[in-house]
């Protein structure tokens, strides 16, 4: 298997709503956003599926010494090999695959936030450098464009953080911020019991609303000249919230369940954009 292959596969096998984005984009960017995504899902499997906590830290001490490697020539993971060679065309740096790292190690070493500007911090790490780095692959022309990508990519972070309440609950792991729990007088047993209320639909309609605004400041800050180019931004954008909002209409059963669209539906959103070019 090629690392092109390696990598293609990753992406195809998470059934990512960014997967559906990438079908509409041309060879060149198309490869190069396959390989990033596939080293991201590779970082964030050793959180997500090693659970020795002392083994993953090896893990992703080994991965900054690739990184390291990778950018002095000598990659050895295919999702590097296939990665490297577009670095320098869409201004890949090793900080930002650094970075990612780092986010992903302070989900080895913190379950809980105290405050939303602390969740903030994960976010840019975990979420936002990833937005940058594909406004940059997608066709960025405006420094603009890079406000915009870390918005979009903390919209999508908190909308993944409103969906996995109780998955992640069930592994240790609550990322809604302490004083807002507090706030709505909502206990962590609560959410660790997957205990329904009153206040905890109130916590998590606050959770959503704070997500669609920072969708709607991401579409704001979008440069008009750069919006054809980052149309899989986009697609990911509309995918998401209407993934939000099927959650807001369920009112908010997600400690119990995972909700998800079809492939079908994700696939029919992200064409819609791509031909209509609206979210």
């Amino acid at each position: 298997m090629t690392p092109e292959q390696y990598v293609q596969q990753k992406a195809a096998a998470s059934g990512s709503s960014f997967y559906y984005a990438f079908l509409f984009l041309p060879r060149p960017r198309r490869a190069a956003i396959t390989a990033f995504y596939a080293y991201c899902r590779e970082i964030d499997d050793v959180v997500d599926e090693v659970h020795d906590v002392g083994v993953a830290q090896t893990k992703l001490a080994w991965w900054r010494g690739e990184v390291a490697n990778a950018f002095n020539g000598k990659a050895t993971h295919p999702a590097l090999q296939a990665l490297m060679p577009h670095t320098a065309e869409y201004q890949i740096e090793a900080r930002h695959l650094l970075a990612i790292i780092d986010g992903c190690q302070m989900d080895l070493e913190q379950s809980r936030y105290l405050d939303f500007p602390g969740l903030q911090r994960y976010c840019h790490l975990v979420a936002g450098i990833v937005g940058e780095v594909s406004a940059r692959i997608f066709g960025q022309t405006q420094s603009a464009t890079t406000e915009y990508a870390h918005k979009l990519g903390l919209a999508f972070q908190l909308t993944n953080i409103i969906r996995d309440v109780g998955e992640d609950a069930l592994m240790g792991r609550i990322y809604l911020p302490v004083n807002e729990l507090q706030q709505f007088d909502v206990k962590a047993h609560e959410i660790i019991k997957r205990t329904y209320s009153d206040r905890f639909t109130a916590l998590m309609r606050f959770q959503a609303a704070r997500a669609h605004l920072l969708y709607d400041e991401a579409m704001a800050l979008l440069p008009e000249v750069d919006r054809r180019a980052q149309k899989p931004g986009l697609m990911m954008a509309s995918i998401y919230r209407t993934l939000l909002r099927e959650i807001e209409r369920d009112n908010f059963q997600v400690l119990h369940q995972r909700n998800s669209l079809t492939p079908l539906r994700k696939f029919w959103l992200a064409w819609k954009v791509q031909a209509f070019g609206r979210v």
